[in-house]
């Protein structure tokens, strides 16, 4: 071998080396006090693609976590005013029972328990209008409502309107609903009213809550969560009743049973026509549609909606009269209440779930993206020591060429 100077070629070597050593030892210094194993694309392409979008679906997760929660509060704080609601309509009901016997109450008595029975009427209205999470109203059947199809006015009487409604409901019949929830027009449900279910006796509180189980039973069937159109029922002081039907977005309702109960335009197709209308739904989910979100949808409560405003306990057999309609009125407030409590229950399995589900996303990413602080550090050795090593050995090749000079003396 010989001895040349133009070209050291094992400094050269020591010198890539090194180089390699030290930029190995760089990015190990990185990862190191970074704790991410991937800081660029250039560390892992794959890796990067595939973590940023389990990054992105742990986020969104989290913020479904927090908008669960919110469903949770608003379900608390209507159920709490409608336990009030129970306790103000129990009172009624006493009020009606004690007033019932005319054995021992006077004209003056029945009209002082009247008079709380008003009172007590007026709180409901109250309630049902105040009652809010944030600014958006609770109990005023404009929560998970948007549009709203009005019928006329069925008046009160064995000969009039109503009367004749009821006559032709209770031979029932079937409807269609379309383009419930934003669905593409032609997309029709079939609701069917039972022969027999409304009788020449219901109120119009009954009315609606056989209609409501139909809608619901058949919106299920067809896909739906089951509360997307609900009708409604209001009863005034004369005791006519306005029948209503609520939903979110627009939607069409035709057939007989429709058109029998006063809701002769048959179409709801004003977006937002509810006023202060909120659609009730919560994204509990990362991403875009119908199985990310849970709509709750509660409906008007008042005086007029549970048929007590029209209750006078001075008039021959009104306190009999309005035990029943009363014990309705609970039943129906407590249905609401059972309801309320089942979305309780169902947002916080969601919770558990988004939880576990966030969890086990943030491990996966993790695994992909952190730094192994065990392994790198012996990578980060490895390429310490290497470079110590090339260093040492660069100079000494760098005083290899000096020996050329022993042949020049």
């Amino acid at each position: 071998m010989g001895l040349r100077i133009n070209q050291n070629i094992a400094a050269q070597n020591a010198y890539r080396n090194l180089s390699v050593s030290d930029s190995q030892m760089s990015k190990s210094l990185e990862k190191l006090s970074s704790g991410f194993r991937i800081n660029r694309a250039a560390d892992d392409a794959a890796g990067l693609s595939i973590s940023e979008g389990l990054r992105s679906q742990v986020g969104g997760l989290k913020v479904a976590v927090r908008n669960t929660q919110d469903g949770v509060s608003v379900a608390q704080t209507a159920e709490g005013s409608l336990n009030e609601v129970t306790s103000i309509l129990q009172r009624m009901r006493d009020l009606s029972v004690q007033t019932s016997n005319s054995g021992s109450m006077d004209t003056d008595s029945k009209d002082a328990a009247n008079k709380e029975l008003q009172q007590l009427n007026q709180e409901l209205d109250r309630i049902g209008k105040t009652t809010s999470f944030g600014k958006a109203k609770l109990l005023d059947g404009s929560f998970g409502a948007t549009s709203k199809m009005d019928g006329t006015t069925l008046t009160s009487g064995t000969t009039g309107t109503l009367a004749t409604a009821l006559t032709s409901l209770s031979a029932g019949g079937t409807f269609t609903l379309d383009t419930v929830d934003g669905a593409a027009p032609g997309s029709t449900v079939t609701v069917t009213i039972a022969a027999g279910d409304i009788t020449s006796s219901s109120t119009g509180q009954d009315v609606a809550k056989v209609f409501n189980n139909a809608i619901s039973t058949a919106l299920k069937g067809a896909g739906y969560q089951g509360n997307e159109v609900k009708m409604s029922a209001a009863t005034a002081t004369n005791g006519d009743t306005t029948f209503s039907m609520s939903g979110v977005g627009s939607f069409t309702a035709t057939g007989s049973p429709i058109s029998d109960a006063g809701l002769t335009s048959g179409t709801a197709t004003t977006a937002d026509n509810v006023s202060g209308g909120n659609t009730g739904r919560f994204q509990v989910g990362a991403n875009a549609g119908s199985n990310e979100r849970i709509a709750i949808s509660i409906g008007a409560v008042d005086s007029a909606s549970l048929g007590t405003k029209s209750l006078d306990l001075t008039t021959t057999g009104g306190p009999q009269a309005a035990i029943d309609v009363i014990d309705k009125a609970i039943r129906g407030v407590s249905d609401s209440r059972a309801e309320l409590g089942a979305y309780q229950n169902r947002f916080e399995h969601t919770i558990n779930n988004l939880n576990v589900a966030v969890e086990n996303l943030s491990a996966s990413e993790s695994r992909i993206r952190d730094t192994d602080m065990a392994q790198e550090m012996v990578s980060f050795t490895r390429s310490q020591i290497l470079t110590q090593a090339g260093t040492s050995m660069l100079s000494q090749a760098n005083q290899s060429a000096q020996n050329v000079l022993s042949l020049l003396r």
